[in-house]
């Protein structure tokens, strides 16, 4: 007697290209990604410009300094390359919609309806939910963390911070809080993969807490204020994972798999 859902036609039969094609197509699309990014970064060359780009990224941290203090660079060639890797950041994250769709429409094709379902609505989402960590982390973290610091400094000092070295804490705070924010994301992707059940998320709220303060103390500044921003929304944001899993495990089923939790 056979079985009937090895009887069933495959979705992707037929589909197989040659392996050159699949370089060939891998080529063109990564000179799309590459045009979307230089397209992206003329434009914003020309308006508003990298120097204006770093000063809106600095402003958070210019308007807690004391009256009259400002940044400095103490290399000869920071005042050009600073500003010139914030607009290359500032271009990728503006062309990041058609890098992502690039991407999707190279793996689209090798996967099934189902899993196109589960695919798609993850990128979205987390592509959202790392700029509005990012967003975050610069409207609210920002000017919080840097008053705070502010408040400690003796009056004998005369805060100058160096250029590259704000650069460089301004990334690993947005990468900090930007895959903070992909905690839903995770929780969703585990649970639909089986790895975890629903259950035991819910077991492991207690433990994820402790994690996220510990996450939280590791990867920001040594201050309060950063690391109860970090740690509390994590912790929201785990619940609303669990939320998020139970619905996407329910309309990205197989359609084998549909059809056995039927009663």
């Amino acid at each position: 007697m056979s079985d009937p859902n090895t009887d069933k036609p495959d979705e992707l039969a037929g589909t197989e290209q040659p392996f050159v094609q699949h370089l060939i197509e891998l080529r063109d699309r990564m000179i799309r990604i590459v045009a979307a990014i230089g397209v992206a970064a003329i434009l914003l060359a020309i308006w508003p410009g990298p120097a204006l780009l770093f000063d809106l990224l600095a402003a958070p941290l210019v308007d807690t300094l004391p009256k009259g203090a400002s940044l400095i660079a103490t290399s000869v060639i920071s005042p050009f390359l600073v500003p010139l890797k914030i607009l290359l950041m500032a271009a990728f994250m503006l062309a990041l919609p058609v890098v992502l769709y690039q991407v999707w429409a190279f793996v689209a094709p090798g996967l099934y309806t189902h899993e196109k379902k589960l695919v798609m609505p993850l990128v979205v989402s987390s592509t959202l939910l790392f700029f509005i960590g990012v967003a975050f982390c610069y409207f609210f973290v920002f000017g919080q963390v840097f008053k705070f610091i502010q408040s400690f400094a003796p009056k004998s000092i005369v805060a100058a911070p160096d250029i590259e070295a704000y650069l460089g804490f301004v990334l690993s705070m947005f990468l900090a809080f930007g895959m903070a924010f992909e905690v839903p994301i995770a929780v969703v992707v585990l649970a639909r993969m089986n790895i975890v059940s629903i259950q035991k998320l819910k077991d492991f709220r207690g433990y994820f807490i402790v994690l996220a303060f510990v996450i939280a103390a590791i990867v920001t500044p040594p201050d309060v204020v950063s690391q109860l921003a970090l740690a509390i929304p994590m912790c929201l944001l785990y619940e609303v994972g669990i939320w998020a899993a139970k619905i996407f495990i329910k309309h990205t089923q197989a359609p084998e798999d549909a059809e056995a939790v039927k009663p």
